[in-house]
């Protein structure tokens, strides 16, 4: 399916039910090649970010954000055609989205307080400038806003 259909569906579905299908896609195009413990910790960062505002009040919104996420930045055309690789994201955001619905110190956070990462072979922007909080894979996890 391509991105753009995937993003479409989402803007029509209720946002209890568009909020895990944006979260799949951005651990997919982000870190399908990751391990588990990557993948959980992209969601991690996009579920901050949710929660401290500045990027949206859903998921959708935040993923989607001008140059935060892949789902703003893949061309719309790209076909997401990994079925394992989509299953498997799809059960860590489910899982994510649960863990997090949790109180703050209850939930099982993999990169604590990280707000943003890089893969680093890919990019090397601006705000890295501090030591990260986790590399996992080849993602860099970092904290740059005070949550």
């Amino acid at each position: 399916m391509k991105l753009a259909t995937i993003l479409w569906l989402a803007s029509l579905l209720p946002q209890p039910v568009a909020d895990p299908l944006c979260l799949t896609t951005t651990v997919y195009l982000e870190a399908r090649d990751q391990s588990e413990l990557g993948q959980r910790a992209v969601a991690e960062v996009a579920l901050r970010r949710q929660n401290s505002g500045h990027w949206g009040d859903s998921i959708c919104e935040v993923v989607t954000a001008r140059r935060q996420f892949a789902p703003a930045i893949v061309h719309p055309g790209h076909r997401l055609n990994n079925q394992i690789a989509w299953e498997r994201s799809a059960r860590i955001a489910f899982q994510a989205l649960r863990d997090w619905s949790h109180p703050s110190g209850a939930q099982r956070q993999v990169v604590p307080g990280a707000s943003h990462f890089a893969a680093h072979d890919l990019v090397s922007p601006p705000w890295a400038t501090s030591a990260p909080v986790a590399v996992i894979g080849d993602h860099s996890f970092y904290r740059v806003m005070r949550l």
